[in-house]
Parts: structure tokens; sequence; C-alpha cells
């Protein structure tokens, strides 16, 4: 709906508040997610989900409809005003740039990956893919204590996921030998793949009632055999984002454990080249916009 104002991954300083405010002050530093609004009174909200309200207002292109259905505006911009209901508390220590990518990537992984067990010391975690969401996920994984495996077709990540993110171990899901040498050894798998993959073979990794969730968003189907899942009771589940709770649990976790995403700051001015970039999969592993020093500000 243009004109856009893009952005959902937001980390910056109160500089102000409303006279109802209560959870946050001026001079705080503070994150804004992918929604910025939702009902508060379905199911899913009164049950701390959020994310899965009918309702959810978007923080980008999002229609606004307790504001005349206006198009709400997102973070590549000078300032926001948010509901503090749907602003997140960043841990001190926490740097601004490698943060704001978890609002998004971060709590899209954290979350099912609590909610469904995936944080247990000692059990074996698949990642599927090693972008934005893989790679947040690998360093959740290590720091929950579990035993972490990158899957990619490209082998040229291998160094990438054992030596510098700490992966356990790495598997190029196009070799046959490799991915049959792994049958039945992962408790877990996070599919981050946005594109098109057969998950049959995924699915094969996983022990006895494994569960793989789907957080990768394809634009054709994906095919699921029965017999993938069936023989051995094995679930496939999805999650979009996570919950307000989630993220802020998220944000306190990293905190704890030194977590950040890997990223490369720009300023507004190189935007279309960091597309020109992405389009070519050329960057480790988000762009984040510096919008104070694009603008010039102290702030």
């Amino acid at each position: 709906m243009y004109p856009v104002v893009p952005g959902h991954e937001i980390v910056g300083v109160v500089t102000g508040v409303g006279g109802g405010v209560t959870r946050f002050k001026p001079g705080d530093t503070v994150g804004v997610g992918y929604f910025v609004g939702s009902c508060r009174s379905c199911d899913s909200c009164g049950k701390g989900n959020e994310n899965y309200c009918a309702g959810v207002v978007l923080t980008s292109n999002g229609v606004d409809r307790a504001h005349g259905g206006a198009a709400t505006k997102g973070g590549f911009s000078d300032v926001i005003v948010v509901s503090e209901h749907y602003v997140l508390r960043v841990p001190d220590g926490l740097p601004l740039d490698r943060t704001a990518p978890l609002l998004c990537a971060g709590v899209t992984v954290y979350s099912p990956m609590v909610r469904h067990g995936l944080n247990a010391p000692g059990k074996h975690l698949g990642v599927v893919g090693l972008g934005g969401l893989g790679h947040v996920a690998v360093k959740f994984g290590k720091a929950f204590g579990m035993k972490v495996t990158v899957i990619s077709t490209s082998p040229s990540k291998r160094q990438e996921a054992v030596e510098h993110l700490g992966a356990d171990e790495f598997l190029v899901s196009r070799d046959a030998e490799q991915m049959k040498a792994a049958t039945g050894t992962m408790d877990g798998i996070i599919d981050t793949v946005s594109a098109w993959h057969p998950i049959a073979p995924l699915l094969a990794l996983l022990k006895p009632l494994g569960q793989m969730v789907v957080v990768g968003v394809p634009n054709k189907p994906l095919e699921l055999p029965v017999y993938a899942i069936v023989p051995g009771g094995k679930g496939v589940a999805g999650n979009s984002v996570g919950s307000v709770g989630d993220c802020q649990a998220m944000l306190e976790f990293a905190g704890k454990h030194g977590i950040g995403a890997e990223v490369e700051v720009i300023k507004m001015d190189y935007v279309n080249t960091a597309m020109e970039r992405l389009e070519k999969n050329d960057v480790r592993y988000r762009f984040v916009i510096d919008v104070a020093g694009s603008l010039g500000s102290a702030t």
C-alpha cells in the first residue's frame, strides 16, 4: 500500500511518552518487532499469543483499524510512535545494530524452540539453511546446550557454520551418503529455507516423535508424503514470529548469553545497492540501516 515506509526490526531510544505510559521513560533503549497492535480481546491475545490474533497490526504496511484503517509506517524513519504494550525493553549490554534483527528473525526461531522443547541441553537440533534466521538459530541452540547440525545445499558454508558459529556438524543435503548416515539422529529441526525444497529427506533425519518446525515461507507448496511422518509419529508445525512475551524472553536470553545477529551496517542512501546484493545472497547475514546516522543525528 504505497507510499510504504518499511522496517519491522527496530531498536532505538525513547524520546517521549504519553501521559498514561508506565512501562517506559525517555532515555530507555527499546525495540519494536513485527507487529504494533492486536485486538487484545480474542482467545489468542488472552493467552499471550498476540502474533496469532486475526486483527494483528503489522509494523510496516499493516492496516491500523484503531486509527481509521491507515497504513502503518515502519522503522525506516526518524521516529515511530507505538503503544507501550508492543514495545520491548533491550537489556543493557546488547549492541543496537546486532539486536535489531533479533526482533523478528531471532524470535522466529527462539519461540518454536522453546515451545517444542528444543531448548534442552544434550538434545540434537538440525538447522536447515544458514541465512538470516538460520545463523541465529545456531547461536540459540548452542546457548541452550544442544548439539547443533547445520543442513545446507552449499558445501561452501561448512567453515562458517562450524568454525565461526560453533555448529557441531554440517550436512550437505544433496549428499545422499551424508544424509543416510544422519538418519534418525535429531530431536528437532528448524527449517528456515524460503525456497522450495524437498522435506521428506529432512524428516528422515528425525528420531521417532521428533518435531520439524517450518519458519521459512517458500512461494510454492511443499510436498509432505504421509510415509515421512506417520511411521515415526513425527510432527511438522509452522511458526510465525513470536508474542510480545516470547520476544522479551528472547531478548533477556540473548542479553545473558551475548547473542546478536551478524550484521553489516549501512546508511539509508545505500539501500538500493543493498537490495541488489540481497538478490545475489551477498550479505552476512543482515543489512541494518543506521537511520540516525543517515540523518546526521547525534542520538
